[in-house]
């Protein structure tokens, strides 16, 4: 029998990419939902502890389908925090579904996710690609370059990100002189890259995540193919300027929120990191992974450990505030994230656009 006090245990999935090209990102969303579990066990006035049952999906939908079946076909598991590559995302809203089981998205950026379907099982506190590639198109077409070749990868996440920002550029008046697609695993891009020599961009912007961003970096020096890089939230890691060292300098990359040291509860939220010792950095997305274990743990201390219930909650979100700022679901339970925040890589990390020596003028953005 379990000893007399002793509160009832549930169980939350956290999906993400653990191993592979993006595992940094996953494994600083693992540690960040980690942390609101201890956080959360360790509050005396919780009504339940809490579980995380930790999967690896490899940013590969295949794997992304037979964890989440694997989560969602476990009764004990009342709810999920799921995902931080978009295919992934994407590929798993059917069996969310078909399961019952309430997930809130803690990364990926695909509007398609919340809004092609109106499954109410489906929640994402982070914002999505449009918000991203609409800022970016404004922000650098403000900073007078007027041309650009697009290089995205061929998956879904790539394919959106070229569709939004082409659009928004073109209404903000820049010019796409050629668009190249490219597959996540291709290693060599000296055919794309000597096309866009010839066609002399101003800028080169680039549609996919840090390990495939590393190597055409790279490969854009090889070549002598001089243009300022512009990529995604899906660069934003320590991983990409550990790839490629001073070549990282001058990298352009859009993130929706605002940084975590700039919010309320972010400084706390931080200490509380930096307190577990964790091997690996939260990365750009932990905070939105902490913000979505304690939405489903909030949800459940309301409801209950039941799956309808809990969805029910998660579907009525409005105005709570997080690390990540307020969350209000619409009416496809995507969170309105309003603010996009510019990063630009100075001095070997990830700095706030205006927080840099770019925006003072103390520094050029150049054609490297």
């Amino acid at each position: 029998m379990p000893p007399v006090g002793a509160k009832d245990t549930v169980r939350i999935a956290f999906i993400g990419p653990l191993t592979g090209g993006v595992a940094a990102n996953g494994l600083g969303g693992r540690n960040s939902a980690d942390l609101a579990v201890r956080l959360r066990n360790a509050d005396p006035k919780a009504k339940y502890t809490y579980e995380l049952m930790v999967l690896d999906d490899e940013c590969k939908p295949n794997v992304g389908v037979q964890v989440a079946t694997r989560a969602a076909s476990d009764n004990s598991v009342i709810a999920g925090v799921t995902h931080y590559c978009s295919t992934v995302a994407m590929a798993t809203v059917d069996v969310y579904k078909r399961f019952g089981l309430p997930v809130v998205v803690w990364g990926a950026v695909l509007p398609d996710i919340t809004y092609a379907n109106d499954y109410k099982e489906i929640h994402r506190v982070n914002g999505t690609m449009i918000n991203q590639n609409e800022t970016a198109a404004q922000f650098v077409t403000g900073l007078k370059f007027r041309s650009w070749a697009v290089i995205h990868d061929t998956t879904d996440y790539g394919k959106g990100h070229n569709k939004y920002f082409s659009e928004a550029l073109t209404r903000a008046g820049g010019k796409i002189l050629g668009t190249f697609g490219v597959t996540a695993d291709q290693q060599d891009f000296s055919a794309e890259l000597t096309r866009i020599k010839d066609l002399k961009p101003e800028v080169i912007y680039f549609g996919g995540t840090t390990p495939l961003g590393v190597r055409i970096r790279s490969q854009m020096d090889k070549l002598g193919v001089k243009a300022v890089f512009q990529g995604t939230s899906g660069i934003i890691s320590d991983a990409y300027i550990e790839g490629l060292g001073t070549l990282a300098e001058g990298t352009l990359a859009f993130r929706e929120g605002a940084p975590v040291e700039k919010l309320p509860g972010g400084k706390a939220f931080l200490e509380a990191y930096a307190k577990q010792k964790y091997p690996e950095d939260p990365e750009a997305y932990g905070p939105f992974a902490f913000a979505a274990t304690n939405l489903v743990m909030d949800a459940i201390e309301r409801s209950g450990p039941d799956r309808r219930k809990v969805r029910a909650e998660l579907n009525r979100t409005r105005n709570v505030d997080s690390v990540v700022g307020r969350i209000t679901f619409d009416d496809h339970r995507q969170n309105s994230v309003p603010l996009i925040t510019r990063f630009v890589v100075q001095d070997g990390r990830w700095v706030v656009w205006e927080d840099s020596d770019y925006a003072t003028g103390k520094r050029a953005l150049a054609k490297r």
